[in-house]
């Protein structure tokens, strides 16, 4: 048994889109793999993993999965932008080999709209509670796929119409013109320049826009440019990884660029400071710096280097994502790996969380193994 299970692992592995093949990137389905991992279950795991071992390392690591309240990061704030950025990167790869198959940019802006229209729903019934059928809670635009749709058919427009290097041009523009608009803009009652939780432009236009229906700090409208600029960073990435230099060199471009926007994140927070529920600029930079380093690191070792069957696993869940989004996000995955381990976790001790969380994300993964099997992709 153990022997046919092997097998057919190593076959599934030998099926991963080779490096070559334009229309898919193995990297990056093991990159927007491992982004998910952590929302899916991978952040309860290390929780579990943390009780159990009671480590200096990992109880030092365990406030990284959770957000900052307000000015900072933490590692669980890249998991938002990371994705936005992969969707970015996507962009060139779907709009040239749509373009190869006959279809007009109004087609792709059509579909594009479509996507994004289907995103926005999708949030609206995981977070804004739209099947409660009360909108006395209805939140219509609270919601992480809120702003990838936002950022994602802004960037489409933006990347069917201009050059590459127009492109990148657009995305400094989206920068400077939130900052400016945040830092100019005067709220009635409190003034211009606050970037304080209920005290800030963005916020006040969500609340001005939504009225009796605007919910929690996280900014929607004001944040659009933003938005588009974490995607179209991952579209510049998109184009440097499609082009015909050198894998090595794309490597150390991906490298570089990951420094560069990092340093100059860093760099503006001092005026203008990182936080992710206003979506500053410096967050976008910072997050999108990181977001390179995280692709080149993972275009190195799949794609330069070739090592592939490591992120076997990952590339299982990034295939699959927003039906595994929307899976977890709907059914509490425990329930089902308690059939399993439900009896035992009384009987392991400190080991209980953890045993609990790694059979919820083990019987997760399993179905997406089956999906990617039987070539079960969803796609919105």
């Amino acid at each position: 048994m153990n022997t046919v299970i092997k097998s057919r692992l190593d076959s599934a592995v030998n099926e991963l889109p080779s490096p070559a093949t334009p229309e898919r990137l193995a990297s990056l389905d093991a990159l927007r793999g491992f982004d998910m991992f952590w929302i899916i279950g991978g952040g309860e795991l290390v929780k579990g993993l943390a009780k159990a071992l009671d480590t200096p390392l990992l109880n030092a690591f365990l406030p990284q999965l959770e957000h900052v309240p307000w000015q900072g990061l933490h590692a669980w704030d890249v998991i938002w932008p990371l994705f936005m950025f992969i969707v970015g990167v996507s962009i060139p790869f779907s709009v040239e080999g749509r373009r190869a198959q006959g279809a007009s940019d109004r087609s792709l802006l059509l579909h594009a709209l479509r996507r994004a229209v289907i995103l926005f729903c999708l949030g609206m019934i995981l977070q804004g509670r739209l099947l409660d059928f009360d909108l006395a809670v209805f939140r219509p635009c609270y919601s992480v796929l809120h702003g990838i749709a936002a950022g994602y058919l802004i960037a489409m427009f933006v990347a069917l119409k201009l050059s590459p290097k127009k492109q990148a041009g657009i995305t400094v523009a989206f920068l400077l013109l939130y900052w400016a608009v945040m830092m100019l803009a005067p709220v009635p009652g409190v003034g211009s320049g606050m970037l304080l939780p209920g005290k800030n432009f963005a916020t006040w236009v969500d609340r001005l826009v939504l009225g009796r229906f605007h919910y929690g700090e996280n900014t929607w409208f004001v944040t659009y440019p933003a938005f588009a600029a974490s995607v179209l960073l991952g579209v510049l990435a998109g184009h440097l990884v499609r082009s015909a230099r050198p894998a090595r060199t794309k490597f150390a471009l991906l490298a570089g660029a990951g420094f560069g926007c990092l340093a100059a994140g860093l760099l503006w927070s001092l005026a203008f400071p990182i936080i992710k529920l206003l979506w500053t600029s410096s967050f976008v930079l910072v997050g999108g710096g990181l977001s390179f380093l995280a692709l080149a690191a993972f275009y190195g070792i799949i794609d330069v280097l070739g090592y592939r069957k490591w992120a076997f696993a990952f590339a299982v869940i990034g295939m699959n994502s927003i039906a595994v989004y929307f899976a977890t996000m709907l059914l509490d995955f425990r329930h089902v790996g308690d059939i399993f381990v439900g009896s035992l976790l009384a009987r392991v001790g400190q080991w209980d969380a953890a045993l609990e969380s790694g059979a919820a994300l083990l019987s997760v993964w399993l179905i997406l193994y089956w999906m990617y099997r039987t070539r079960t992709f969803l796609k919105v």
